[in-house]
């Protein structure tokens, strides 16, 4: 008797990157299952109770944050790892503590989401940098704690920032620095 495979919810709004991962994760024996928002994730989630999810931060108009509690709720036994291009120690520690299980930036491949979703504990053998974060790191660190703090709201983000609102607009949409 052969077992039923796994059910993966991807839920990115990044077709492309959905896709991909779609592709790589059902030739390893996945039931992937793709929402591009909140509603559609939550609607599949209620559906088919997906052991495993990869939840995008920054869906387009939604904050994965908010909705990791909600699939959760609906599939508490579900293992969710966060996927994101705007990493920040803030929203790392939020999503471990909304209970993700993982965390990872992208660009992520398929072993890379298997590998944190299988991953049951921390590793004390991971390296600690030799160098502290740069100010530019640490400035886009704080911002995005400020962000969070505020709901995602970029008016009361820069106003607790004492900057303008175009400002940190146009800061939002650069990259991450590097460490």
């Amino acid at each position: 008797m052969q077992e039923t495979a796994e059910r993966l919810l991807i839920i990115d709004d990044d077709e492309m990157f959905c896709h991909v991962l779609d592709r790589a994760l059902s030739r390893r024996g996945f039931e992937v299952l793709v929402a591009h928002d909140a509603a559609q994730a939550l609607s599949l989630a209620r559906r088919h109770q997906p052991q495993l999810a990869t939840l995008d931060l920054k869906l387009e108009h939604e904050s994965g944050l908010k909705l990791l509690p909600e699939l959760l709720e609906i599939v508490p036994e579900c293992r969710a790892v966060v996927l994101t291009g705007y990493s920040s120690i803030a929203t790392a520690v939020e999503a471990i503590k909304l209970g993700a299980v993982n965390y990872l930036c992208k660009p992520a491949d398929a072993d890379e989401v298997l590998a944190a979703l299988s991953r049951a504990a921390g590793d004390p053998e991971t390296e600690v940098a030799d160098n502290p974060p740069s100010v530019n790191r640490i400035t886009w660190e704080h911002i995005q704690k400020v962000l969070q703090e505020h709901d995602g709201n970029i008016s009361a983000t820069a106003r607790a920032l004492g900057m303008h609102r175009r400002t940190l607009q146009r800061k939002l949409q650069k990259r991450p620095v590097r460490r």
